[in-house]
């Protein structure tokens, strides 16, 4: 209860949810005696890709025992997700200590919620000089909370595409204005990209970083992957080849992540051995993102089905999500709820050969966009159906054995069925 109180406080801070500036982060970070220039991190920027890269890194780190600090965003389930330090997650008490001691120094001054957080972050971050920190960018990155270090070990960029276009000008909806915004003020250290969707993003990306004078590694010219029979794939990169075992988590494109995570650590020379790596990336928890559910209240609904969790919610996440989908022989049926702000249109027009949609509301989210007005927009594509909740939307899905049932097209929807569960 403590704990909510102050969250609630920090959220009356500012009266926008965001305000793409640096200035109140960097005066809080002043106050708090400037952490961010005390650690030694890896930026995650980028659309897709960020969290799942994060977590192969982690894991692999952990293999070789070496102490993290982890920031990522959103939460799932709880806000304590976001706060891990020495390998370990800050339970409640500890959080809100935090929280109530960088909220004194702050003093009240105007500060947006995720700022607030990120300091918080950084304030805990630097008792810990000798962790990596791993650090997931918010939106776009030139102007965002995390981009205020004076120097890092490396910046990953994971795939770009259009998401969060409201946040841009009209005439500035482009994939090259977001690529500018979340490559135009990387640090000059390693710069690794991970694999594109379009070779246009990739050269834009390339000639957007090319007055960094960082090193550059780009996937498919520095590091790859390829897909072995047998439940194994094949890692190549400048130190030579890996033949590493399928990882735990599911779909060709986290192969693509894990493969930059892998990059990324052997490049940075941190005493990474291979057996670190082949058991690390058997252990990645990777919430939300084509995650199982194999027990609780809703599974027994599905009952020996498999049934997918996948928060993904634009057009690129909807393209990888298909192709996964496609590697799959048995019918698929879709729960859908999304935020007001995507491309619903077009989320939904890459998602092929379902057997039945079944739009449904997101709880406790003001911003989404309800059921109903989803299955309107929805209108061209048949076997649409509305439930008002997640429980009442699989009771109605005309689910047969060996049917797959998959719940998508939000976070925020995902970490419902994670709590109704």
């Amino acid at each position: 209860m403590k704990l909510q109180k102050i969250l609630s406080r920090f959220h009356k801070l500012h009266p926008k949810e965001i305000d793409l500036s640096l200035d109140r982060v960097l005066i809080l970070c002043k106050k708090l005696g400037n952490p961010q220039n005390k650690i030694k991190a890896i930026n995650v920027v980028g659309t897709n890709g960020k969290n799942s890269t994060i977590q192969a890194c982690y894991s692999i780190l952990k293999e070789a025992n070496i102490k993290c600090n982890v920031y990522t965003s959103p939460h799932i389930q709880k806000i304590n997700e976001r706060f891990i330090f020495n390998n370990q997650e800050l339970k409640d008490d500890e959080l809100a200590d935090l929280f109530e001691t960088v909220e004194k120094i702050n003093d009240n001054l105007p500060i947006t919620f995720f700022e607030i957080l990120t300091a918080c972050y950084f304030y805990k971050a630097a008792e810990y000089p000798k962790n990596i920190n791993l650090i997931e960018a918010g939106l776009f990155f030139r102007f965002d909370a995390t981009n205020i270090l004076k120097k890092n070990l490396a910046s990953i960029v994971t795939s770009i595409s259009k998401d969060h276009l409201d946040w841009l000008p009209e005439n500035e909806k482009t994939i090259e204005k977001i690529i500018l915004e979340k490559t135009s003020s990387l640090l000059n250290s390693n710069i690794i990209v991970a694999n594109q969707n379009k070779k246009s993003t990739m050269d834009s990306i390339k000639k957007n970083i090319d007055k960094n004078r960082s090193h550059k590694f780009f996937y498919n010219e520095h590091f790859s992957y390829s897909k072995r029979e047998d439940n194994f794939f094949y890692f190549k990169d400048k130190l030579g080849g890996l033949k590493l075992p399928n990882p735990n988590v599911r779909g060709q494109f986290q192969l693509e992540n894990i493969s930059t995570a892998i990059a990324t650590l052997r490049i940075l020379n941190l005493g990474i051995k291979d057996e670190h790596i082949k058991r690390g990336i058997q252990k990645i928890n990777n919430l939300a993102r084509l995650q199982e559910i194999n027990s609780g209240k809703l599974k027994k609904l599905v009952k020996n089905n498999l049934f997918l969790i996948s928060g993904d919610h634009n057009e690129d996440g909807a393209r990888v999500l298909n192709n996964y989908l496609k590697s799959l022989d048995c019918k698929k049926h879709i729960i859908i709820g999304m935020m007001a702000n995507k491309e619903h249109e077009k989320y939904i027009s890459y998602l092929k050969d379902i057997s039945s949609i079944t739009t449904t509301n997101i709880p406790n989210q003001a911003n989404s966009i309800t059921g109903e007005e989803l299955k309107k927009k929805f209108k061209s594509i048949p076997n649409v159906q509305y439930q008002p909740t997640i429980e009442k939307a699989i009771k109605s899905v005309p689910i047969a054995d060996g049917d797959l049932l998959l719940i998508t097209g939000s976070l925020y929807l995902c970490a419902e069925v994670l709590n109704l569960n």
